[in-house]
């Protein structure tokens, strides 16, 4: 049993630098060795210890040791050491939450862009279909109607609404076929 060490004077203004010494020197590269093997990194390991000792240091005139400091020494570096490793694990998942968020932004301003050069090309390619195309064409395919019901009520027989959609239709595809992946990526997402 290691006989009783004193980091503080009796005066509690004034520390005891060289028992500090001491007590710095026999327990560094240890507690080095145990925050390293805690780590994993030899930077970080000799950061904690040395956080460790300046928290003592800065506490001595309220540290009064029975024993030898070593388990309080040892308890300090362990909880350094988790502190670093739960602060590594917070800055690795917010790394990996904000690469991620960075590529949603770029894609996401990426296929903004392409909707909206995709809804230019959409409305040219509309303007481009003769009057009665393009109005069967927006009644079937923006109000969801129905080749009967846009038969009804444009007076016309369905056989004529179909003709004219085929025709819109294979204008579309003819005008927007540079689009066509960039239209299923959009539908898909």
């Amino acid at each position: 049993m290691e006989k009783t060490t004193a980091i503080h004077t009796q005066s509690a203004a004034v520390r005891d630098e060289r028992a500090f010494e001491q007590v710095y020197k026999k327990y560094f590269k240890d507690l080095h060795s145990y925050a390293w093997n805690l780590v994993k990194d030899e930077a970080i390991a000799e950061g904690i210890v040395q956080n460790v000792f300046l928290k003592l240091w800065e506490r001595a005139e309220n540290l009064h040791f029975q024993q030898a400091p070593a388990p309080y020494l040892y308890r300090s570096v362990h909880n350094e050491s988790l502190n670093h490793l739960k602060h590594k694990k917070v800055r690795l998942a917010y790394d990996a939450y904000a690469m991620k968020q960075q590529v949603y932004e770029k894609s996401s301003a990426t296929s903004k862009v392409q909707l909206s050069e995709l809804q230019q090309k959409i409305q040219v390619a509309l303007n481009d279909l003769p009057q009665q195309c393009r109005t069967i064409f927006q009644m079937s395919r923006f109000r969801e109607m129905k080749y009967q019901e846009i038969a009804d009520e444009l007076g016309l027989s369905v056989k004529t609404v179909e003709a004219q959609m085929g025709k819109a239709l294979k204008v579309m595809r003819k005008k927007l076929a540079d689009y066509l992946p960039i239209l299923i990526i959009t539908i898909l997402y």
